[in-house]
Protein backbone atom coordinates (compact mmCIF):
# COMPACT_ATOMS: atom_id res chain seq x y z
CA UNK A 1 0.00 0.00 0.00
CA UNK A 2 1.70 3.65 -0.81
CA UNK A 3 2.28 5.52 2.11
CA UNK A 4 0.77 8.87 3.14
CA UNK A 5 4.53 10.33 2.76
CA UNK A 6 4.50 9.70 -0.70
CA UNK A 7 1.59 11.26 -1.63
CA UNK A 8 2.88 14.40 0.32
CA UNK A 9 5.85 14.28 -1.81
CA UNK A 10 3.36 14.70 -4.87
CA UNK A 11 2.55 18.24 -4.05
CA UNK A 12 -0.38 19.53 -5.76
CA UNK A 13 -0.19 16.29 -7.92
CA UNK A 14 -0.36 14.22 -4.94
CA UNK A 15 -3.22 12.10 -5.67
CA UNK A 16 -1.80 11.31 -9.63
CA UNK A 17 1.40 10.60 -7.57
CA UNK A 18 -0.17 8.28 -5.41
CA UNK A 19 -2.07 5.75 -8.17
CA UNK A 20 1.47 6.36 -10.10
CA UNK A 21 2.82 4.66 -6.83
CA UNK A 22 0.05 2.10 -6.45
CA UNK A 23 0.65 1.01 -10.42
CA UNK A 24 4.42 0.07 -9.28
CA UNK A 25 3.88 -2.02 -6.38
CA UNK A 26 1.08 -3.93 -8.21
CA UNK A 27 4.03 -4.31 -11.35
CA UNK A 28 6.39 -5.33 -8.73
CA UNK A 29 6.97 -9.35 -7.86
CA UNK A 30 5.36 -9.99 -4.40
CA UNK A 31 7.95 -11.36 -1.80
CA UNK A 32 8.55 -14.92 -1.61
CA UNK A 33 9.02 -17.40 1.48
CA UNK A 34 9.56 -20.27 2.30
CA UNK A 35 9.08 -23.20 4.47
CA UNK A 36 11.80 -26.38 5.17
CA UNK A 37 9.96 -29.43 7.02
CA UNK A 38 12.78 -31.03 8.87
CA UNK A 39 11.00 -33.00 12.16
CA UNK A 40 10.44 -36.14 10.84
CA UNK A 41 12.12 -39.05 13.17
CA UNK A 42 13.50 -40.83 9.84
CA UNK A 43 13.00 -44.22 10.99
CA UNK A 44 13.85 -45.68 7.62
CA UNK A 45 17.63 -43.77 7.57
CA UNK A 46 18.24 -45.28 11.27
CA UNK A 47 16.82 -42.83 12.83
CA UNK A 48 19.37 -40.17 11.79
CA UNK A 49 18.34 -36.13 10.47
CA UNK A 50 18.49 -37.36 6.47
CA UNK A 51 18.65 -33.27 5.95
CA UNK A 52 22.18 -33.53 7.69
CA UNK A 53 22.87 -35.72 4.80
CA UNK A 54 26.09 -34.32 2.93
CA UNK A 55 26.64 -33.95 -0.65
CA UNK A 56 29.81 -32.87 -1.61
CA UNK A 57 30.73 -31.87 1.83
CA UNK A 58 27.24 -29.87 2.27
CA UNK A 59 24.20 -30.45 4.43
CA UNK A 60 20.83 -31.37 2.46
CA UNK A 61 19.49 -28.28 4.88
CA UNK A 62 22.14 -26.16 3.63
CA UNK A 63 21.90 -26.96 0.25
CA UNK A 64 17.90 -26.38 0.28
CA UNK A 65 18.82 -22.61 2.13
CA UNK A 66 21.33 -21.77 -0.60
CA UNK A 67 19.02 -22.83 -3.86
CA UNK A 68 16.55 -20.74 -2.10
CA UNK A 69 18.35 -17.55 -1.54
CA UNK A 70 20.24 -18.19 -5.21
CA UNK A 71 16.42 -17.43 -6.34
CA UNK A 72 15.84 -14.40 -4.36
CA UNK A 73 13.91 -16.54 -1.30
CA UNK A 74 15.13 -14.31 1.56
CA UNK A 75 12.45 -15.04 4.20
CA UNK A 76 13.08 -18.67 4.93
CA UNK A 77 11.66 -20.69 8.03
CA UNK A 78 12.89 -24.21 8.89
CA UNK A 79 10.90 -26.71 11.39
CA UNK A 80 12.41 -28.89 13.68
CA UNK A 81 11.24 -31.60 15.86
CA UNK A 82 13.34 -34.58 16.32
CA UNK A 83 16.90 -34.17 16.39
CA UNK A 84 16.10 -30.41 16.85
CA UNK A 85 19.46 -29.58 18.84
CA UNK A 86 22.12 -31.50 16.36
CA UNK A 87 20.25 -29.55 12.96
CA UNK A 88 21.03 -26.38 14.96
CA UNK A 89 24.22 -27.20 15.68
CA UNK A 90 24.84 -27.96 11.81
CA UNK A 91 24.09 -24.63 10.67
CA UNK A 92 24.50 -21.87 13.58
CA UNK A 93 25.50 -19.16 10.63
CA UNK A 94 22.20 -19.77 8.19
CA UNK A 95 19.99 -17.01 8.20
CA UNK A 96 17.06 -18.34 8.80
CA UNK A 97 14.37 -18.85 11.19
CA UNK A 98 13.84 -21.91 13.51
CA UNK A 99 11.06 -23.22 15.05
CA UNK A 100 10.31 -26.52 16.98
CA UNK A 101 7.30 -28.29 16.49
CA UNK A 102 6.90 -29.93 20.04
CA UNK A 103 4.71 -33.00 18.32
CA UNK A 104 6.67 -33.20 15.37
CA UNK A 105 4.68 -37.22 15.30
CA UNK A 106 1.61 -35.19 14.95
CA UNK A 107 2.68 -35.23 11.26
CA UNK A 108 3.76 -33.03 8.48
CA UNK A 109 0.66 -30.49 8.71
CA UNK A 110 1.46 -29.84 12.05
CA UNK A 111 4.97 -28.91 11.12
CA UNK A 112 3.42 -27.16 8.43
CA UNK A 113 1.04 -25.01 10.54
CA UNK A 114 3.58 -23.57 12.62
CA UNK A 115 5.58 -22.55 9.21
CA UNK A 116 2.67 -20.97 7.71
CA UNK A 117 1.93 -18.76 11.27
CA UNK A 118 5.78 -17.47 11.47
CA UNK A 119 5.65 -16.44 7.91
CA UNK A 120 6.10 -12.61 7.57
CA UNK A 121 3.26 -10.41 6.86
CA UNK A 122 4.55 -9.55 3.45
CA UNK A 123 5.18 -12.30 1.81
CA UNK A 124 2.74 -12.84 -0.83
CA UNK A 125 3.51 -16.82 -1.94
CA UNK A 126 4.86 -19.46 0.10
CA UNK A 127 7.29 -22.35 -1.15
CA UNK A 128 7.07 -25.48 1.01
CA UNK A 129 10.09 -28.15 0.80
CA UNK A 130 10.69 -31.26 2.48
CA UNK A 131 14.08 -31.60 3.58
CA UNK A 132 15.77 -34.20 1.80
CA UNK A 133 15.63 -33.25 -1.71
CA UNK A 134 19.19 -33.71 -2.30
CA UNK A 135 19.29 -32.41 -6.45
CA UNK A 136 17.02 -29.61 -6.20
CA UNK A 137 18.84 -26.19 -6.91
CA UNK A 138 18.34 -22.22 -7.49
CA UNK A 139 17.48 -22.64 -10.76
CA UNK A 140 14.59 -25.34 -9.90
CA UNK A 141 13.29 -22.86 -7.43
CA UNK A 142 13.41 -19.98 -10.03
CA UNK A 143 11.96 -21.88 -12.56
CA UNK A 144 8.94 -22.67 -10.01
CA UNK A 145 8.95 -19.27 -9.17
CA UNK A 146 8.34 -18.20 -12.74
CA UNK A 147 5.60 -20.54 -13.17
CA UNK A 148 3.67 -19.69 -10.17
CA UNK A 149 3.85 -16.25 -10.95
CA UNK A 150 2.37 -17.01 -14.68
CA UNK A 151 -0.23 -19.66 -13.53
CA UNK A 152 -3.45 -19.84 -14.83
CA UNK A 153 -6.64 -18.19 -13.52
CA UNK A 154 -8.26 -19.09 -10.94
CA UNK A 155 -5.18 -21.54 -9.40
CA UNK A 156 -3.18 -20.56 -5.98
CA UNK A 157 -1.29 -23.46 -5.91
CA UNK A 158 1.43 -24.72 -8.19
CA UNK A 159 2.97 -27.99 -8.12
CA UNK A 160 5.27 -29.71 -10.47
CA UNK A 161 4.14 -33.08 -11.61
CA UNK A 162 7.33 -35.25 -13.57
CA UNK A 163 6.09 -38.68 -15.33
CA UNK A 164 2.58 -38.24 -13.96
CA UNK A 165 3.91 -38.21 -9.92
CA UNK A 166 3.61 -35.34 -7.96
CA UNK A 167 6.75 -33.55 -7.16
CA UNK A 168 8.15 -30.94 -4.58
CA UNK A 169 8.34 -28.11 -3.76
CA UNK A 170 5.09 -26.51 -4.42
CA UNK A 171 4.20 -22.67 -3.98
CA UNK A 172 0.79 -21.18 -3.16
CA UNK A 173 -0.51 -17.85 -2.49
CA UNK A 174 -0.71 -16.17 0.98
CA UNK A 175 -4.63 -16.94 0.44
CA UNK A 176 -4.12 -19.99 0.53
CA UNK A 177 -1.79 -20.52 3.85
CA UNK A 178 -4.92 -18.87 5.68
CA UNK A 179 -7.29 -20.77 4.13
CA UNK A 180 -5.24 -23.50 6.24
CA UNK A 181 -4.67 -22.19 8.89
CA UNK A 182 -8.13 -21.19 9.60
CA UNK A 183 -8.97 -25.10 8.63
CA UNK A 184 -8.69 -27.49 11.21
CA UNK A 185 -5.27 -29.17 12.97
CA UNK A 186 -5.64 -31.66 10.09
CA UNK A 187 -5.48 -29.79 7.39
CA UNK A 188 -2.31 -29.05 5.44
CA UNK A 189 -1.55 -28.66 1.99
CA UNK A 190 -2.52 -31.89 0.41
CA UNK A 191 -5.60 -31.63 2.01
CA UNK A 192 -6.08 -27.85 0.59
CA UNK A 193 -5.34 -29.45 -2.89
CA UNK A 194 -8.42 -32.51 -2.28
CA UNK A 195 -10.57 -29.84 -1.49
CA UNK A 196 -9.90 -27.36 -4.10
CA UNK A 197 -8.71 -29.17 -6.97
CA UNK A 198 -9.69 -26.04 -9.57
CA UNK A 199 -7.30 -24.16 -7.78
CA UNK A 200 -4.46 -26.33 -8.40
CA UNK A 201 -2.12 -25.56 -11.79
CA UNK A 202 -0.30 -28.50 -12.12
CA UNK A 203 2.66 -27.94 -14.13
CA UNK A 204 4.70 -31.09 -15.99
CA UNK A 205 8.05 -31.07 -16.07
CA UNK A 206 10.86 -33.65 -17.25
CA UNK A 207 12.72 -32.24 -14.17
CA UNK A 208 13.86 -35.12 -12.29
CA UNK A 209 15.44 -32.91 -9.75
CA UNK A 210 11.62 -31.97 -8.36
CA UNK A 211 11.10 -36.22 -7.94
CA UNK A 212 14.01 -37.36 -6.06
CA UNK A 213 14.40 -37.67 -2.12
CA UNK A 214 15.68 -39.61 0.01
CA UNK A 215 13.81 -41.87 2.67
CA UNK A 216 15.73 -44.86 2.97
CA UNK A 217 19.52 -46.57 2.21
CA UNK A 218 17.99 -48.19 -0.65
CA UNK A 219 16.89 -44.62 -2.22
CA UNK A 220 20.44 -43.22 -1.19
CA UNK A 221 21.80 -46.80 -3.32
CA UNK A 222 19.18 -45.65 -6.38
CA UNK A 223 20.58 -42.14 -6.64
CA UNK A 224 24.04 -43.16 -6.65
CA UNK A 225 23.24 -45.30 -8.99
CA UNK A 226 20.78 -42.92 -11.13
CA UNK A 227 23.24 -40.18 -10.96
CA UNK A 228 26.55 -41.05 -9.87
CA UNK A 229 26.48 -39.11 -6.29
CA UNK A 230 26.54 -40.09 -3.09
CA UNK A 231 25.35 -38.55 -0.38
CA UNK A 232 27.13 -39.46 3.06
CA UNK A 233 27.03 -38.91 6.50
CA UNK A 234 28.80 -36.47 8.76
CA UNK A 235 31.48 -38.40 11.23
CA UNK A 236 29.32 -38.21 14.35
CA UNK A 237 26.37 -39.98 12.30
CA UNK A 238 27.78 -42.94 10.51
CA UNK A 239 26.92 -46.34 11.62
CA UNK A 240 29.77 -48.81 11.56
CA UNK A 241 29.35 -51.13 9.19
CA UNK A 242 31.04 -53.85 11.37
CA UNK A 243 32.83 -55.00 13.85
CA UNK A 244 36.14 -52.94 14.84
CA UNK A 245 39.44 -54.26 13.80
CA UNK A 246 41.86 -55.72 16.44
CA UNK A 247 44.90 -52.55 16.18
Amino acid sequence: MPSVRGAERGGQNGHRGMNHKHAENKALPEPMGAVILAAGSATRMGLRPKCLLELDGVSLLRRQWLALSGAGVQDVVVVLGHYAQRIRQSAPDMPVQWLLNPDPDAGQESSLRLGLQAMAPEVGAVLVLLADQPLLAAQDIADLIAVYRQRPEPTQLVRPVVDGLPGNPVIFSRSVAQQILAGPSSMGGRQWQQEHPEQVHRWRSNNSHYRADVDSPEDLEALMKATGLQLRWPADLQIPSGPAQPA
